[in-house]
């Protein structure tokens, strides 16, 4: 799959975290301001109750509404397909979800008093609303008949499973689907999320670019993410090397941009 190469214009948000927002459209939904979704993954240790806390203080700084959605759909299959058997599979799988969930709240809690614009969900919860069932399906749909979308989920998926697999082992067609449906049930978030939320714009959160995010947000053809849908990259700021930070402009608050 070709590479666009897209300017990404670093913000720096507070002395926290470094924003990249992926293009110049990108960036003005981020200076909206209106919404934030922020997506957790179960076992994933990046996401500790401090740093949900952390994320939690400069999101409702910054963004009218707040959303945290963890994946916790296709988790057990996923657990089954890299070895354990169905009944461990279930129970590890129900065990991270609940665990990622705790996570999630402890560190909304830590961050301060109750904020009513904050909320916490998971996938499933989403199973029931239209916008997502047809988004869901339109994901589907590209992965069987659009080439360059699919090589770019195989790319996210051989990411995913790389630590995974043993030492001169491929992945296998049934580990590819179950990391295909995985990933189908996030990604109507990164396509329209204003649409499933009922929202005027969003951005979609997450610390790592994604290999997808030249595909729906760069390309002129195929899926690609609603004209109000924005990516950025959103890193603890130590992390980021090289930086030129200091020359970056400084957001404004959501309060300041009420007032302007």
């Amino acid at each position: 799959m070709a590479t666009r190469a897209i300017n990404q214009m670093t913000i720096t948000a507070d002395a926290s975290f470094e924003v990249l927002p992926f293009t110049r459209t990108c960036r003005h939904i981020w200076e909206d301001g209106d919404h934030v979704l922020i997506g957790v993954s179960p076992g994933n240790s990046y996401f500790s109750a401090a740093r949900i806390a952390g994320l939690t203080r400069w999101a409702t700084n910054r963004f009218a509404q707040v959303d945290f959605v963890y994946a916790d759909l296709h988790v057990d299959r996923m657990f089954a397909a890299f070895g354990h058997t169905r009944e461990h599979a279930e129970k590890r799988a129900a065990k991270e979800i609940k665990a990622v969930r705790r996570r999630i709240l402890k560190g909304v809690t830590e961050s301060g008093p109750p904020q009513p614009e904050i909320r916490v969900r998971g996938l499933s919860e989403f199973q029931s609303n239209p916008v997502y069932q047809l988004l869901h399906r339109r994901v589907l749909h590209f992965l069987e008949t659009d080439e360059e979308f699919r090589e770019g989920c195989e790319q996210m998926a051989l990411h995913f499973v790389g630590s995974k697999l043993r030492e001169g082992e491929s992945v296998t067609a049934e580990q590819l689907r179950v990391c295909f449906d995985y990933m189908a049930a996030e990604l109507p978030f990164f396509v329209d999320t204003p649409s499933i939320l009922d929202v005027p714009s969003s951005v979609a959160a997450y610390h790592v670019r994604m290999p997808l995010t030249d595909v729906l947000f760069a390309r002129g053809g195929g899926l690609r993410a609603t004209r109000n849908q924005a990516y950025a990259v959103v890193r603890p700021e130590a992390t980021a090397p090289g930086s030129a930070t200091d020359h970056a402009p400084t957001e404004r608050t959501v309060d300041e941009r009420r007032a302007a």
